[in-house]
């Protein structure tokens, strides 16, 4: 059996530190120790994610952030011309507001490299069905047949 190929948005690396949110934490936490280090799953992030953490102003935040990558061994995709150009027809059929911006490369990342799940703790842009749906809807009509679940990690963590 295939492993399943898991993109992480930067909301999953920051819920690894959010103390505000504990029970949140703890299941971010089990998913990067249960199935990430154990390696599980095939998993990825991107050079946007990379430049968002790098938008963090508490540098000792922003170390733990990015060294969260080389500790489990996360695989680095790269924004490309094929990303950019679904992204903006993402933002075209209004799926995702301009003001969204990452959040619209995290799902064209996705789409153009056949990832199985879209993961984050963004539910208001990402992880819900209406976005799904229409995120389906545009990635067929553009020749992307690969389903692409978005979810959270309490789905993937309580799957198994």
């Amino acid at each position: 059996m295939k492993k399943l190929k898991i993109y992480l948005d930067t909301s999953v690396i920051n819920f690894l530190y959010a103390n505000d949110v504990p029970e949140l934490k703890k299941i971010t936490v089990e998913f990067f120790d249960c199935f990430v280090m154990k390696n599980k799953y095939k998993v990825y992030v991107s050079n946007v994610v990379i430049q968002e953490i790098n938008k963090t102003k508490e540098r000792l935040k922003r170390n733990k952030l990015l060294k969260v990558i080389s500790k489990y061994n996360i695989n680095i995709f790269t924004f490309t011309k094929e990303s950019e150009k679904l992204a903006d027809i993402y933002f075209k059929n209004k799926i995702v507001p301009i003001s969204q911006i990452e959040d619209a490369y995290h799902i064209a990342i996705s789409t153009c490299n056949s990832i199985d799940i879209l993961l984050s703790w963004n539910f208001k842009h990402l992880p819900n069905i209406k976005k799904q749906l229409a995120v389906k809807k545009v990635n067929e009509k553009e020749g992307y047949y690969s389903p692409l679940m978005m979810t959270n990690p309490m789905e993937v963590i309580y799957e198994i």
